[in-house]
């Protein structure tokens, strides 16, 4: 394959980098096999304990220089890498597409949301502001500053293989931080390929090795960061389980967590609601990415009144959907990464049977020829209850959970009742319902969103959510102050020195 050669991906490739320089590693090889059609794309050597180590040593020495380096011409280097991001956008897109299993169209989606976090941190490098506030204290000036943190490590999931790497490496890097990269183990070959795109940039600009480190690896790896005190923040996104076990170890140090963790989400369809816009909105929600984002649609809470109305229309949809190769443009719907992904698909499948949930469009597996890898699997829809267990849980695939409200108040109380907190959506015209569940009282979700779905988000806005999803804030707005350490200093311009609160201390 063309885009495999373009992007210098080998059958066997070294898994470890500390920006231009490779490390030999005695680790595990780990195998990287497309859902699309089940062949081995490449292997990947992982880290050892002793490269390791090496990298980390090799992050602290260049932090100590790259700190120093003015943060508008930390910016240039991050232009820089987005303009050479643009030149491989199209193979760097179907290496996704091909590596993950989601469409083309969402692969090449996915490098411009890198483009696209790359224009925003370059911008972001020259606005790092603090405050300057007036003193209690005559002849005394006060102010804020955020200085670089050290290193940042990063643990990125599979289903979004290269852009959360982008979202915290690109404003970590303008903040003046290095970063340690563990893609996941299921899609390492995108990792490698990012960190060879990025070379020429970082050699041209003369940037310390050290600064975007690359390493390969399974839990274990996870674990040596997570527990490594010369790594002050640990950004992770995953699940739950995964989140969990980061948050203790790095809270056991005193360390910093930014975690993005699993979403259960829903989308309020009102009697008020375009119902085009809903069946659009819901479709591609539940489906996209095969269901395997963490803003997937899992649930519609509708309206007693057009319930019947639009199961109707959403099952014509689902009637349209065409399931494939998600490197062919008329496919709707690629695989599940992997056939670990289909058992627990089916398991959900039958735990909902088993709990009274109805299936009004039944899954199951593909076979036959197109769907040789066994990770095909049909996008389903079951009328269920907000209090099955199996509702209450995140599912990484594409069942939906559809249930019907009488008042406001009842749907926001469905929407708000799992564990999880990320992303929800109303569908409504009525300027009253969106208002209140954008209010207080309206939806605990990191991002609600009105007349449009719960699956997608632009990087102007920080991305994560509440509760179980984990507190973290990736990408926009002020979400480059976690990658900072945060200072207050006070200014005496005088020949005396007055104390706070009117203290008096006489010699």
């Amino acid at each position: 394959m063309d885009f495999l050669k373009t992007l210098q991906i080998q059958s066997t490739n070294a898994g470890v980098s500390t920006g231009n320089t490779w490390i030999k590693t005695k680790g595990e090889l780990i195998h990287s096999y497309s859902p699309v059609d089940g062949k081995k794309i490449g292997s990947v050597i992982s880290a050892d304990k002793n490269s390791f180590n090496s990298l980390v040593l090799k992050s602290q020495q260049a932090f100590e220089i790259w700190k120093t380096w003015p943060a508008p011409k930390r910016g240039e280097v991050v232009r820089q890498i987005g303009d050479e991001l643009r030149k491989f956008k199209n193979p760097l897109g179907k290496l996704v597409s091909y590596e993950m299993g989601k469409s083309l169209q969402e692969g090449l989606g996915e490098v411009q949301e890198m483009i696209d976090i790359c224009d925003f941190a370059v911008g972001l490098s020259r606005q790092l502001h603090g405050l300057t506030m007036h003193s209690e204290r005559p002849g005394h000036r006060m102010y804020e500053q955020y200085h670089p943190l050290g290193i940042v490590g990063i643990i990125s999931a599979f289903n979004f293989p290269v852009a959360v790497w982008s979202w915290n490496s690109m404003l970590a890097m303008v903040c003046g931080d290095v970063c340690i990269w563990k893609p996941s183990e299921k899609t390492p070959l995108c990792g490698i390929a990012c960190q060879k795109i990025i070379q020429s940039v970082l050699k041209k600009n003369s940037v310390p090795e050290g600064v975007s480190c690359l390493i390969s690896g399974g839990r274990e790896v996870g674990e040596w960061m997570s527990n490594d005190t010369r790594i002050p923040l640990m950004s992770a996104t995953g699940s739950t389980k995964m989140g969990k076990a980061v948050a203790a170890a790095v809270g056991q140090r005193l360390g910093r967590s930014l975690l993005e963790l699993g979403g259960n989400n829903a989308i309020i369809i009102s009697k008020e609601a375009d119902l085009h816009i809903a069946m659009v909105a819901a479709t591609f929600g539940a489906v996209g990415t095969a269901g395997q984002r963490c803003t997937t649609t899992r649930r519609l809470i509708i309206h007693e009144s057009i319930y019947n109305k639009f199961k109707e229309k959403l099952l014509h949809a689902y009637k349209q959907l065409k399931i494939g190769n998600p490197l062919i443009e008329k496919n709707h719907v690629g695989p599940l990464i992997d056939k670990d992904a289909v058992v627990m698909y089916l398991a959900a499948i039958d735990k909902c049977k088993s709990e009274g949930g109805k299936f009004i469009v039944e899954g199951g597996l593909l076979k036959g020829k197109g769907y040789e890898s066994g990770c095909y699997v049909k996008p389903c829809i079951a009328e269920a209850k907000n209090s099955y267990e199996i509702v209450q849980h995140e599912t990484f695939a594409p069942i939906l959970y559809i249930m019907k409200y009488k008042t406001m108040d009842e749907a926001i109380g469905l929407q708000n009742g799992v564990p999880q907190g990320l992303s929800s959506s109303i569908i409504t015209n009525n300027l009253r319902e969106a208002e209140k569940f954008l209010s207080a009282i309206g939806s605990d979700c990191g991002i609600a969103n009105v007349n449009i779905g719960t699956s997608g988000a632009e990087i102007g806005g920080a991305f994560g959510g509440e509760k179980e999803t984990g507190g973290g804030r990736e990408s926009g707005s002020d979400a480059w102050k976690v990658y900072m350490r945060r200072q207050t200093n006070t200014i005496n311009y005088t020949d005396k020195l007055p104390l706070a609160q009117g203290i008096k201390f006489d010699l």
